[in-house]
């Protein structure tokens, strides 16, 4: 395998890695100008899981400033799967059958499940944490928001939940290492309890228990599911090799 990656010169390595990285930058920032022209149109979708509030900006920029950090971030995100490839495609060469067969199912689950993260958080926790706030404070202070301020709320919940659930994906890795087995996984269970209202506190920019409530059963449910799926590969190891 080491000997594969040195089959060209240390120089085209880095020459194939700059052009890629050009590629990759190129494609976000395509992505991001036409996420600005349309701008509007996803400024509305991130004012959807609110309703009866009203949104100001403090500067004469801001909303500016606002949208042009909303484009950067949908062409960051759109463009990550264009990433995954130029990394793919940078590291097959150098890698065996067997790990061919690994990393690639791996990349494309991970992309799956921050999407589902993402997904998880736009319809679950970004509502329950702002309808939390609005009926807090209802019938005593009138909701005028920053609309910065709330976009960068949402964009905290969305990335930290997208990172949640990579949980599988890490307890893939350690048991494909043999540095955990499902069992040992599962025997943990009171202390990832204890993780998840940790992680869940810290990642929530909120301080309601709803929101860190409904983080924390989905840091333990990934977790759960993802050492079951580490006994399940332990159990067919034979056929899987055998495949």
């Amino acid at each position: 395998n080491f000997e594969l990656t040195l089959e060209l010169p240390f120089s085209e390595h880095i020459e194939e890695l700059r052009q890629r990285s050009f590629q990759l930058v190129l494609i976000i920032l395509l992505l991001t100008c036409a996420a600005f022209v349309e701008v509007k149109f996803l400024v509305k979708i991130l004012e959807l899981p609110v309703s009866n509030v009203k949104f100001f900006q403090a500067a004469p920029g801001e909303y500016f400033l606002s949208t042009l950090k909303i484009s950067f971030y949908t062409g960051l995100l759109f463009g990550s799967p264009f990433a995954l490839g130029q990394i793919l495609l940078f590291l097959l060469p150098g890698l065996t059958q067997n790990e061919k067969r690994i990393i690639l199912p791996l990349l494309f689950a991970s992309l799956v499940l921050f999407g589902l993260g993402l997904i998880f958080s736009y319809y679950a926790l970004i509502p329950a944490a702002l309808n939390f706030f609005l009926s807090y404070s209802d019938e005593v202070i009138e909701p005028f928001w920053s609309f910065d301020q709330y976009f960068e709320f949402i964009l905290v919940i969305l990335v930290s939940t997208g990172f949640v659930f990579q949980i599988p994906i890490i307890q893939y890795l350690l048991g494909f290492f043999g540095l955990f087995t499902g069992k040992q996984m599962l025997g943990l269970w009171k202390y990832v309890i204890v993780l998840s209202t940790i992680v869940s506190a810290i990642l929530t920019p909120s301080t309601d228990p709803i929101t860190q409530s409904l983080l924390s059963f989905a840091f333990i449910s990934l977790y759960l599911a993802g050492a079951s799926l580490v006994i399940f590969i332990e159990n067919n190891k034979t056929l899987i090799k055998n495949e």
